[in-house]
């Protein structure tokens, strides 16, 4: 699905753009993304060893999202760096069509200046905009306050926890937890 480029002012004063992917122009800083996200933070669920994703894998993987109805990907474009992306697809089948699930992330050099609440902002309306959508789905990982204080902020409400769903890499387990918001 293709998102139409917006800029969007930023809590330091600089502007940034949200669009859609290129899948020549941005596989290749995408698949860097993946590695320094992973490495920014543990509340993520790959480890930076984990991310084998090529170029050419990258690159149909975002002309996949780009051509399709049900899945949108917007990056968020800094000074020429992608900053953070989100993902937000919408489910097909008839019993579980008024679901769509979302996902999000950022550099850890992007933290604190307003664009996830600018991403979700979009992707709310991008689901607002689907007549069958009535919620809208995400998880996080226990301990990641920063993120369930965005997703709480975004009008999300904690409705269910996996315990012991993730082993962090020092053996430690945690909750993985489920979170909704209605459309």
């Amino acid at each position: 699905m293709y998102f139409a480029p917006k800029s969007i002012p930023l809590k330091d004063g600089s502007t940034a753009i949200l669009r859609s992917p290129d899948p020549v122009q941005d596989a290749a800083d995408l698949v860097q993304y993946l590695h320094d996200t992973a490495a920014d933070t543990p509340f993520v669920l790959r480890t930076p060893d984990e991310i084998t994703m090529t170029v050419e894998g990258e690159e149909r993987f975002l002309e996949a999202v780009v051509d399709s109805e049900s899945d949108c990907m917007i990056l968020c474009e800094v000074d020429g760096c992608i900053a953070g992306n989100c993902h937000l697809s919408f489910m097909g089948k008839k019993k579980v069509r008024h679901r769509c699930e979302v996902a999000i992330a950022l550099r850890k050099a992007y933290w604190g200046l307003g664009i996830g609440t600018a991403m979700f902002a979009e992707m709310i309306r991008l689901a607002e905009a689907r007549e069958d959508v009535m919620v809208m789905e995400l998880e996080f990982i226990e301990g990641n306050a920063r993120a369930r204080g965005l997703y709480e902020k975004m009008g999300f409400r904690i409705t269910g926890m996996h315990p012991d769903a993730i082993r962090q890499e020092d053996g430690t387990m945690l909750a993985l937890y489920l979170m909704q918001r209605p459309v």
